[in-house]
C-alpha cells in the first residue's frame, strides 16, 4: 500500500490487526500528526514501512521491535528518545532512515547489531558524543550518512572495515584528529564528505579522497595531502620529524657530556628561547602586516603564546576559512582567534589587500555584532581577533537539549531581532554597506543571556558600488539563496534570505532543511507538496517548548510570515533588512484567529507584502 506524496492529514488508525497480510506501507510526504501507533506492532507480516516527511511526534513504540523489517524510514518528522526494543530483532533490517529528527546518541551504538544493513541515514539529529566502534560491525553498509550532528572525538578506526561502503557523508560535525589509516581500505568508496569538522594530518590515500571537491574536505583545522585545495604533507611531516629529533639530541648530549657540560647546555638553552621570543616579538613590527584596535593592547606574542602557538587544545570550532580558538591574555582578557588555513582562497597577500575594508570592520560599534580587534597577515600565521562570546554559536545551543530549553520564546524573538538589527546595520548604516555572505546557525553566538552577536566577518567583503559581481562564493550550504545557483550576482538580498534560514531554525529549533523548498512549492503553485497551506503553525515549532500564548504566539506567528517573506525565491520580493528590523521593533499585529488553529496558509507570502 502506498498513500506517499498526498494531502492526507490526521493520525494513523489504531486498528492494525485487521491488517495481517501488509508486506508494505508508504504514507510519506503528507500531514500525517500525533504518534506512532503501538498497535501497528500487530501487522505482522509488514516488512517495510515509510512515514517520512510528516509531522509526527513521540517516541518509537516498543511494539515495532515485533516486526521484521527490511525497510524503516521514518525522516523528516519529529521524533526523539531512543529505540525501545533490542534491535537485535531488526537483524533482517536492510534501509534505515531516521535523518531530520531529534533522536540521540545511544541509537548508534545499538544499530551496530544491523548486520544486514545497507543503507543508513542519521543525519540531522541531536547525537553527540563519539562515533561507536560497533558501527564497524556494519559489514553489509554502502551507504552511511552522520551529517550535522554534534559528533566529537576522533573518527572510529572500525569504519575502516566497511569493505562495501560507497558513500560516507560525516560533514558538519565537531570531529577531531587525524583520519584513521584503516580508512586506505575502503577502496569502495566513491563519494566522501568530512567539511566542517576539526580534522587534521594526512587524507587517507584512495581515489575517493584524492577526487573529492575541495568543498568535501574544506573548513577542518588542518588536513593535507593530495587532492584539491589542501597543501602537500611533506612539509608537516618534516616538521614533526625534526621536533622529535630535537629532544634525543638534547637527550643523548645530556648524557654524554654528563655534569661537566650540564650548565652550558642550560645556559645555552636559555639563550636560544631568549632569542625565539626576541624574534616573536620582533616580528609583527617588521615583517607581518598587522592592524590593531586603536583603544586595544593587543600584542602579536601575547596571542601566539596564549594560544602556545595554536595547538589544537585551544580549538573551540571551525567554520569559514579557518579554526577558532580560545586564548585568554595574561590580563585576563578572553579572545577568539580566528586563524586562516593556508589553502589558495586565503593567501597573505589576499588579506593585505583588505586591510582598509578590516580598518572600517574594526570600528563598527554594535551590540549585536562580535567587536574585531584585529588581524594579522604572515605566511606562518594569518589571523583574526575578535571578542569572545560565552555560549557560543546558535547551532550549538539548539543541539544541546538543555540550553535549547532554556532558550524560551521571549529568548528566541530578541535573538532574532538582534540578528535583524546586525544586518540592517550593515547593509544601511555602513558606507559602502557590508554584506556578510555567510550568515547561519554557525556564524551567529549567543552571548550568556542568549542575546545574538553575529560573527565571522572571514568571508565577509565591502560591497563596492560597481563590484557586486564576484567570481568567489563562501556561504554555508543550506543557508544560501537559490539564485547563487546561476548567478555570482551577491547583494543584500542573499544576506536577507540566509536570514529566512536562521529565523525558521530558531523557531524549529533544528535546521529547516527540505522544508523550505517544499513549502516554497506550496506557495507558488496549486501542487500538492509535503508540507502544504495546511500545516498547523505550532506543529511546524520546536516541540522542546510548550507553544507560545497571548502576546508571544502573536510575536511567534508575525515572525513566521517575515521568515517566509525573506525566503521567496524571487530576490526582488524579499524585504531589505532595514524593513524587518522595523517590523520587528513594533507591536506586533494581532492574530485573526487562535494560535492554536493558524495554518501556514494563514503567514505564507506570495509577493513582498512588507511596506
Amino acid at each position: 500500500m502506498d498513500l506517499s506524496d498526498n494531502e492526507l492529514h490526521g493520525e494513523l488508525s489504531l486498528k492494525w490487526e485487521q491488517f495481517n497480510n501488509l508486506t508494505t506501507f508508504k504514507i510519506s510526504g503528507n500531514k500525517i500528526s500525533g504518534e506512532i501507533p503501538a498497535a501497528l506492532g500487530k501487522a505482522t507480516h509488514l516488512q517495510a514501512l515509510d512515514l517520512s516527511s510528516n509531522q509526527i511526534v513521540g517516541r518509537i513504540p516498543k511494539e515495532l521491535g515485533n516486526l521484521k523489517f527490511i525497510e524503516l524510514a521514518l525522516n523528516d518528522n519529529k521524533l526523539s528518545g531512543d529505540i525501545p526494543f533490542d534491535v537485535a530483532s531488526l537483524s533482517d533490517l536492510e534501509r534505515l532512515g531516521l535523518a531530520a529528527n531529534n533522536f540521540r546518541e545511544t541509537i548508534l551504538k545499538q544499530l551496530g547489531n544491523c548486520s544486514k544493513l545497507i543503507f543508513l541515514n542519521m543525519s540531522k539529529n541531536r547525537f553527540s558524543g563519539s562515533i561507536p566502534a560497533e558501527m564497524g560491525s556494519l559489514q553489509s553498509l554502502e551507504s552511511l550518512d552522520l551529517s550535522w550532528n554534534s559528533l566529537m572525538g576522533g573518527i572510529a578506526p572500525e569504519l575502516g572495515q566497511l569493505q562495501r561502503l560507497e558513500f560516507l557523508n560525516l560533514s558538519h560535525n565537531m570531529l577531531s584528529g587525524l583520519i584513521p589509516t584503516s580508512f586506505s581500505r575502503l577502496q569502495g568508496l566513491t563519494k566522501v564528505d568530512v567539511s566542517y569538522n576539526k580534522l587534521e594530518g594526512p587524507i587517507p590515500d584512495i581515489k575517493a579522497f584524492h577526487e573529492a571537491p575541495f568543498e568535501a574536505i574544506s573548513n577542518n583545522t588542518n588536513l593535507c595531502g593530495n587532492a584539491t585545495g589542501l597543501e602537500a604533507c611533506s612539509a608537516l611531516m618534516k616538521n614533526k620529524t625534526e621536533h622529535k629529533k630535537g629532544p634525543k639530541v638534547v637527550f643523548f648530549t645530556v648524557f654524554s657530556l654528563l655534569g661537566s657540560l650540564l650548565g652550558l647546555i642550560v645556559g645555552f638553552i636559555i639563550f636560544s628561547q631568549s632569542r625565539r621570543k626576541k624574534r616573536l616579538v620582533e616580528t609583527p613590527q617588521k615583517d607581518v602586516p598587522a592592524r590593531w584596535c586603536p583603544d586595544g593592547e593587543l600584542r602579536y606574542e601575547d596571542i601566539i603564546e596564549a594560544t602556545e602557538e595554536f595547538d589544537s587544545k585551544y580549538c573551540i570550532g571551525t567554520g569559514g576559512y579557518g579554526a577558532v580558538y580560545k586564548a585568554v591574555l595574561p590580563s585576563e582578557q578572553v579572545l577568539a582567534v580566528k586563524k586562516f588555513h593556508q589553502t589558495p582562497e586565503v593567501e597573505m597577500s589576499s588579506l593585505k589587500a583588505f586591510r582598509s575594508e578590516i580598518d572600517v570592520l574594526m570600528g563598527i560599534r554594535h551590540r549585536n555584532i562580535v567587536k574585531l580587534y584585529g588581524f594579522c597577515s604572515h605566511a606562518k600565521h594569518s589571523f583574526l581577533v575578535y571578542e569572545f562570546v560565552e555560549r557560543g554559536s546558535l547551532r550549538k545551543v539548539l543541539n544541546d537539549e538543555e540550553q535549547a530549553v532554556k532558550m524560551d520564546w521571549d529568548k528566541r524573538m530578541n535573538l532574532i531581532k538582534g540578528v535583524a538589527n546586525a544586518l540592517s546595520y550593515m547593509h544601511h548604516d555602513c558606507s559602502p554597506p557590508i554584506i556578510h555572505r555567510d550568515i547561519s546557525s554557525n556564524n551567529v553566538l549567543l552571548d550568556s543571556e542568549y542575546e545574538a552577536h553575529v560573527s565571522d566577518f572571514g568571508t565577509a567583503r565591502l560591497l563596492m558600488p560597481d563590484s557586486s559581481n564576484w567570481t568567489s562564493f563562501a556561504g554555508t550550504f543550506g543557508y544560501t539563496a537559490p539564485e547563487l545557483a546561476y548567478t555570482m550576482k551577491v547583494d543584500e538580498k542573499c544576506d536577507v534570505y540566509s536570514f529566512g534560514v536562521v529565523t525558521l531554525e530558531v523557531m524549529m529549533g533544528k535546521h529547516p532543511g527540505d522544508f523550505i523548498s517544499s513549502l516554497m512549492l506550496s506557495a507558488s503553485t496549486s501542487s500538492s507538496s509535503p508540507s502544504g497551506h495546511n500545516t498547523i503553525l505550532k506543529d511546524v515549532l520546536d516541540q522542546r517548548l510548550p507553544p507560545p500564548e497571548n502576546e508571544l504566539a502573536d510575536g511567534v506567528a508575525h515572525v513566521a510570515k517575515l521568515a517566509f517573506a525573506c525566503l521567496q525565491t524571487d530576490p526582488h520580493y524579499r524585504p531589505t533588512m532595514r524593513q524587518v528590523s522595523k517590523e520587528l521593533t513594533t507591536r506586533w499585529p494581532l492574530l485573526p484567529k487562535l494560535f492554536s488553529t493558524m495554518e501556514l496558509e494563514d503567514i505564507l507570502v506570495h509577493k513582498n507584502v512588507i511596506g
